[in-house]
């Protein structure tokens, strides 16, 4: 069958309240296939989804659109006094449904229901397939989890009754088995589609991915792998044209050089000839006037070579200059004693069962990822680890510095700039030193001067973690909670390179098998039916 959604982009630019331009003049068409929405973090992506979905006007240009859209946003946050069928966008549905069963006859609320008399029963069956047929379309929002609150959501838009869904990075907040079953249902899923995501399995199976760089959008047909291998081609082939062109620059520079060198020379000859020939002054000075003239119009034939070589290097330039490279250095090699910490027969807080009792020695250089389903107790036991929460029984000893990063960027200030943040963690380095390593972070000297909360997300996520190693006391004793949400690709394989360094132990919480799988790992601490099991890492 075919799909009459469409979403077109004509002209449309966005400007940052400062003036400054988000993105200009895209120029690009959404049409029913699956597509993956990719980019650089702050380049722009959330912005372009919510003008795609209407939510957001554009600074200049339109968005045309065809058919219903639906969005939803990175993180769906409830609202005071919202319940579950709110969240999930069907309480108006909903509501309208009840008046009627209560002897409304008004044309709106049957207009509202249309042919969804069965919504409160597909919401149900929803919720129960993703795992929360605990839940009730009056349960209220706020006792919710993230992931919970993820998946209210998600269930909420596939009931939607629109055209195209518009995603904004839906598996942030789910564990492994729930984004297996996320990506069943986009499978399924017989309308429109835009994803905006970094999650290499989420964007394997799209049918085009659309990347949005300072350049404008481009279109690639096939999955991520397809995107990342015709990725690889361009940057070598833009790498390449640069060389050749800053080569040929290099070459004609030569024979300008050698050309106004000649003239000046024949211009020399020419006056000591004339002068030689005893010739009249006015005759010297027309002579002098004439080669002045011609030395002026060689200076600017030159001039206009020389620009337009260098227009065309600043062309080829432009195609590599959203290929910098991520760097996140690893802190230098130190000593730490064998066992770094230790949990003895600690009971965790706010879990009950088998889970709540755990035992835990770290020894140096060990890697361990933490995983299991959410809610299992992964980031209270990460806590408990850090010392940022207390047990109510047990030991826990902690024989080195340790740095716990969060989902919620609970490092950073929000109102301090992170270049007051990396001066106060590091007094003794130079501003000059810390902007730099910023800088090869891709947050470039305008952002890090600005308050961490302007940031976006992958921006803070970056500015955190640059605070955790950058410290001027590394710590011997890593604790990651989904460091990888919100990362754009880049700065994810440079966090995998850098993670593969770390000196130091590790405890990483993930559902991103693919990200795991890079880091080096030397065993896998998973919650079970049965408590807490450690075993050697396995592929």
């Amino acid at each position: 069958m075919t799909n009459p959604v469409s979403l077109t982009l004509q002209g449309v630019c966005f400007h940052l309240p400062d003036g400054r331009a988000l993105f200009s003049n895209l120029n690009e068409s959404f049409d029913g296939r699956r597509t993956g929405l990719v980019g650089r973090n702050g380049v722009g992506k959330s912005v372009l989804a919510r003008i795609l979905a209407g939510g957001l006007e554009p600074s200049a240009g339109r968005c045309l659109r065809s058919g219903r859209v639906h969005y939803l946003g990175q993180q769906p946050a409830a609202l005071p006094g919202q319940s579950v069928g709110s969240l999930a966008g069907l309480d108006r549905i909903i509501a309208a449904l009840e008046r009627i069963e209560g002897g409304s006859a008004r044309e709106e609320d049957f207009d509202a229901v249309g042919e969804r008399w069965d919504v409160r029963e597909r919401l149900h069956r929803a919720l129960s397939a993703a795992g929360l047929e605990h839940l009730r379309q009056d349960t209220p929002a706020a006792r919710l989890s993230g992931g919970e609150a993820m998946r209210v959501a998600l269930a909420g838009a596939f009931l939607s009754g629109a055209e195209m869904l518009i995603l904004d990075e839906p598996s942030n907040h789910l564990d492994r088995e729930q984004r297996r079953g996320l990506l069943a249902q986009l499978q399924g899923w017989g309308g429109g589609l835009i994803v905006v995501s970094h999650d290499r399995e989420l964007l394997e199976p799209m049918e085009r991915i659309v990347e949005l760089s300072s350049l404008g959008l481009r279109g690639y047909g096939g999955g991520y792998s397809l995107h990342a291998e015709a990725r690889a081609r361009e940057r070598e082939q833009a790498q390449a044209l640069l060389e050749q062109r800053k080569a040929q620059r290099r070459r004609q520079e030569r024979a300008l050089a050698e050309q106004r060198e000649r003239l000046e020379h024949r211009l020399a000859r020419g006056a000591q000839q004339a002068a030689q020939a005893n010739q009249a002054p006015i005759l010297l000075g027309r002579q002098r006037d004439r080669s002045q003239a011609s030395s002026g119009r060689l200076r600017a034939r030159q001039e206009e070579a020389r620009e337009a070589l260098s227009q065309r290097v600043r062309e080829a330039a432009a195609q590599v200059a959203e290929e910098v490279p991520v760097v996140l250095f690893a802190p230098d090699a130190f000593a730490a004693p064998a066992c770094v910490a230790e949990l003895d027969d600690i009971r965790l807080p706010h879990l009950r069962g088998p889970l709540r009792e755990v035992s835990l020695k770290l020894l140096r250089g060990q890697r361990v990822a933490l995983t299991g389903p959410n809610g299992c107790g992964k980031s209270t036991l990460l806590k408990v680890l850090a010392g940022h929460r207390p047990t109510q029984a047990g030991r826990r000893v902690l024989q080195v510095e340790a740095a716990y990063l969060d989902q919620h960027f609970s490092t950073l200030d929000a109102r301090a700039s992170l270049l007051e943040q990396m001066l106060a963690d590091n007094p003794r380095q130079s501003e000059g030193e810390l902007r730099t390593r910023l800088a090869l972070l891709g947050l470039d000297a305008d952002r890090v001067r600005q308050p961490s909360a302007s940031l976006s997300g992958g921006e803070r996520m970056k500015a955190s973690l640059a605070r955790l190693l950058y410290a001027e006391r590394p710590s011997r004793l890593l604790l990651l909670d989904e460091p990888g949400n919100h990362l754009d690709l880049p700065a994810l394989q440079a966090l995998e390179a850098m993670l593969r360094q770390y000196p130091g132990t590790l405890v990483v919480v993930s559902h991103d098998e693919a990200f795991l799988r890079r880091l080096g790992l030397t065993q896998r601490l998973e919650a079970t039916a049965c408590g807490w099991s450690l075993s050697d890492w396995a592929e």
